[in-house]
């Protein structure tokens, strides 16, 4: 058992009442560092022998002093002596030094100063032997008591994952596979923890398998089952003779070692394997990536990229700290000076129990119990002031894992969330063990974090955790499309929605938010998830969200706005995720968390209400509809060829085919299709609508063309397609106004605004793009404005992170200005008229050059910088001050016109 701080301050004062008059002729290093670490409880068989030698730069022969592999390096001198040449001294010691040797610490002494170095942090610490007693905390390494900074992708983190692969590797290559060979890795992780972390002793497990284990690895496989079954032995209950060093290890339980597994084997690479592991200083990997590395040992391919598994501890708090933690500080700094309020204080936050029903390796689950405990820390230093009043350490904890409960498909990653629990709890019990100066570990485990194996989609949730006990949902489900799910995970979804009209088109995550939503009615439960966007954004809100509010009362509380993902993996396609906390109950207290660039950071805004769309507006639904809700022309796809390619040609090919056919140049008219009109290329196809059958005769070439478009359409499986091989002549669709606005359906989220344009039935737009036909340059004006690109990223669906734009969710549903005057339709004009004037001036320019926000012309801003102003003056006098200001006007206006409160809008000038 390590010793507490007091009692480590009680033996300081009498090593330095004995020492710290030692003259040079008293002076003797060996009994003088045997007391030194008697002060902290560490004998001398744990640390070594003095004199250890090694081989110097010179090839000489050194003596270090005294030698802790791994932990610290002593050097001596007499009273007086220079510090500096010792310390010089022993930092050339330890290139003779193996990496598994070299010190954390380097601390040279002269009997009467100390000079404490730490090798990673290149910090000195300098006192004297009578300031010893203020200074013991420094030496917390010794004992495990520090303080650490966690980062998710660093290098030691992505070292110890490779170190623990190429032993994974090596088991699976010998046949050692499966759900053994999990359950192997899984025990050998909490060793390497354990003695890293005062769980054992310092090096315990290093020095098992390096004292009692064969060099060519015969007999470990046998002496770390041995082990295995030790720990999951209580003290009284294991052999009388069992050797001393394996009773030395503590009794674990927590049915991790319960299971019996088949016998292992080793050979002397696969030891060392085994040792390389240990040798890494385990401490410094939190327990909240230790779902992620297992993930990453499990999978060669990733073991460099850690991240892949691992939610980012900021994207958590982002979830965390609204949901609860920022008003559970807010109540502790109201009360901490109140000792009568701080008991039930701390009650209160002992009792609260939380749900992650896609909980992974367990990191939501870490994250939040370590942030809890942090609190409780705060609690208790206010209660007792450093440990006045505190007999036993383990009475004013009050906080145990078993206030954590999550549902995880794979079973695994349920059984490393278990273990990750246990091991940030002993991390928070040696910060409390630190702050109170007594040794606290819960051991044997007796409380575990409840973990069910299964699928969260078909588990009653309230078999995990009843609705009386639970206090809140957390997580991040899982990030399906629904383009890319199974048939039974479309099942699943459509059962979970009662099989409504739409239910068949939701994502995934959709159904974690619905079975929430049934399951916290009539509660004060709150509620969480990180999802992707499409959740608030397109058609699938109104099916999510009409559900969510309108059957089951919910109400938004906060939301995190669109922000990209970010968990630190490398080469990750990107994801844009917004954050959603919601109840059964409403609240006063509602903040939006806005981003101005998606990659940055979010700044907080009071809302009055916040509807599904993350906007300070009341609970509107945006269906589809299929006209205008004003009086503006409608859309209309774009023409779909259907012809296997061969109505379509390239520039190249089109010269190739006219210098064959050169007849048929009147049929060959330009094709806009989204990527040739934002990208300045030329795309042409046949249009043979209305062609004389005695022309199109004549014309071999075109009829070898109709001829493979009539087999395309009827090789198709498609009943809908083969009935178009009767008319193989034509697009399937066949629209060509005399005048129209396209409208490129997909466009980047990086630009600005998307670029629509003006073109005449001389061309034909393809069905990637959409068209207005006789939409004149009022309509563009508008269309072509920052109040249409607010409505556009609030309502817009997205393919990957791009805008989709939609005629019946977006276009149909827009809100034009109400009865802008004459005037402001004419400056309108005129400005979007400057616009098309200015894109003109850069002939060699495509639209994604003058739309790319880096290479925009200043002419071009300023253009649609007068636009919005104009277009802005139509709907308000008053300026719009944030795009969210924006969205607040525009659905109190949807609002108006859905209702009918007032007659439709002016048409403008053609």
């Amino acid at each position: 058992m390590a010793l507490s701080w007091n009692e480590i301050k009680d033996r300081a004062v009498k090593f330095t009442k004995e020492w710290k008059d030692t003259t040079n002729e008293e002076a003797d290093a060996k009994p003088f560092l045997d007391a030194f670490f008697d002060v902290f409880g560490i004998t001398r068989k744990k640390i070594g022998t003095f004199e250890h030698r090694v081989k110097k730069l010179s090839d000489a022969d050194g003596y270090i002093d005294l030698l802790w592999k791994g932990t610290i390096l002593v050097e001596m001198k007499s009273r007086g002596k220079n510090l500096d040449k010792a310390f010089q001294q022993a930092i050339d010691y330890t290139h003779g030094l193996k990496q598994n040797e070299l010190p954390k610490y380097v601390l040279v002494c002269d009997f009467h100063i100390f000079r404490l170095y730490d090798t990673e942090e290149q910090t000195t610490l300098e006192f004297t032997i009578d300031e010893l007693i203020q200074n013991v905390q420094s030496f917390g390494y010794l004992l495990g008591y520090q303080k650490k900074t966690y980062k998710e992708q660093d290098p030691a983190n992505i070292k110890a994952a490779e170190l623990m692969g190429k032993l994974h590797d090596r088991l699976e290559e010998i046949g050692y596979e499966g759900h053994p060979l999990e359950v192997y890795l899984v025990r050998i992780l909490f060793c390497l923890f354990a003695e890293d972390t005062t769980i054992f002793e310092k090096q315990q497990f290093q020095d098992y398998i390096e004292n009692r284990t064969a060099e060519d690895g015969s007999d470990l496989a046998s002496k770390v089952q041995e082990l295995f079954q030790v720990l999951n032995t209580a003290k009284d209950k294991r052999f009388k003779n069992l050797d001393e060093q394996l009773n030395d290890f503590p009794y674990v339980n927590g049915k991790l070692f319960e299971e019996i597994l088949p016998m292992a084997s080793f050979d002397s690479k696969m030891r060392q394997a085994l040792l390389d592991c240990c040798y890494i200083d385990w401490s410094k990997i939190s327990p909240a990536i230790f779902g992620s590395m297992f993930q990453s040992v499990m999978n060669p391919k990733e073991r460099r990229n850690l991240g892949a598994h691992y939610t980012s501890e900021s994207n958590i708090l982002k979830l965390i700290k609204p949901l609860f933690l920022d008003e559970l500080w807010a109540d502790f700094e109201s009360i901490k000076g109140n000792k009568n309020k701080l008991p039930e204080f701390h009650k209160k936050i002992s009792q609260l129990k939380f749900l992650d029903p896609a909980c992974g390796c367990g990191n939501f689950l870490v994250i939040t119990y370590r942030e809890l405990r942090l609190l409780e820390l705060e609690v208790l230093r206010a209660t007792y002031k450093s440990g006045q009043g505190v007999l036993d350490v383990s009475d004013i904890i009050w906080l145990d894992v078993d206030m954590m409960c999550g549902i995880e498909y794979e079973e695994f990653p349920a059984r490393i969330a278990e273990v990750a629990m246990w091991l940030i709890d002993h991390q928070m019990n040696m910060q409390i063990s630190n702050e109170f100066g007594q040794y606290f570990a819960r051991l044997p485990l007796k409380k575990s974090a409840k973990i069910v194996h299964g699928d969260a989609l078909e588990v009653n949730w309230e078999e995990v955790v009843t609705i009386n006990e639970l206090s809140f949902i957390i997580g991040n489900p899982p990030f399906i499309g629904s383009k890319i799910m199974n048939q039974f995970q479309r099942d699943q979804i459509v059962k979970e929605f009662d099989n409504i009209q739409g239910s068949g088109i939701l994502d995934y995550v959709t159904g974690w938010y619905l079975k929430a939503a049934k399951y916290i009615q009539n509660t004060k439960i709150k509620a969480a998830f990180v999802s992707t966007n499409s959740i608030v954004q397109g058609e699938q809100t109104s099916i999510l969200w009409g559900q969510m509010i309108n059957k089951y009362g919910v109400k938004i509380h906060f939301a995190h706005r669109t922000f990209k993902w970010s968990n630190e993996a490398k080469g990750n396609a990107a994801v844009y995720c917004v954050i959603v906390g919601f109840a059964n109950y409403d609240s006063n207290n509602k903040r939006i968390y806005e981003y101005e660039d998606i990659k940055g950071e979010a700044h907080e805004i009071k809302a009055k209400n916040i509807n599904p769309y993350l906007v300070d507006a009341k609970d509107i639904l945006i269906e589809k509809k299929s006209n205008p809700i004003c009086n503006v022309p409608k859309m209309s796809f774009g023409n779909m060829p259907l012809d296997g390619g061969n109505l379509i040609l390239s520039d190249e090919e089109k010269k190739e085919f006219l210098s064959i056919e050169p007849l048929s140049e009147k049929y060959i008219l330009p094709l806009i299709s989204a990527f040739e009109f934002l990208n300045g290329k030329k795309r042409w196809c046949i249009w043979l609508v209305d062609i004389e059958p005695n022309v199109l005769r004549q014309l071999s070439e075109v009829i070898k063309r109709v001829e493979l478009v009539k087999q395309f359409r009827l090789n198709s499986v498609a009943p809908s397609t083969q009935k178009f091989s009767l008319t193989p002549t034509l697009f399937r669709d066949r629209n060509r106004p005399e005048t129209f606005i396209v409208v490129p359906r997909v466009s980047s989220e990086n630009r600005p605004y998307i670029p629509f344009g003006f073109f005449d039935k001389n061309s034909i737009v393809s069905d990637t793009c959409m068209s207005i036909p006789l939409g004149n340059q009022y309509h563009f004006g508008v269309l072509m404005s920052k109040m249409h690109m607010a409505w556009v990223k609030t309502t817009c669906g997205r393919l990957k992170s791009d805008f989709r734009y939609s005629k019946d969710i977006v276009y149909n549903n827009y809100p034009w200005p109400e009865n802008p005057s004459e005037k402001q339709i004419i400056t309108i004009e005129e400005k979007a008229q400057h616009v098309l004037e200015v894109r003109v001036s850069f002939p060699t320019s495509s639209l994604a050059d003058l739309y790319n926000p880096l290479t925009m012309p200043p002419a071009l801003v300023k253009a649609h910088n007068e636009l919005d102003k104009a277009v802005d003056a139509a709907y308000s006098k008053q300026a719009f001050t944030s795009e969210a200001k924006r969205m607040e006007f525009l659905f109190e206006l949807y609002e108006k016109y859905t209702a009918g409160l007032f007659v439709k809008e002016k048409k403008g000038k053609k």
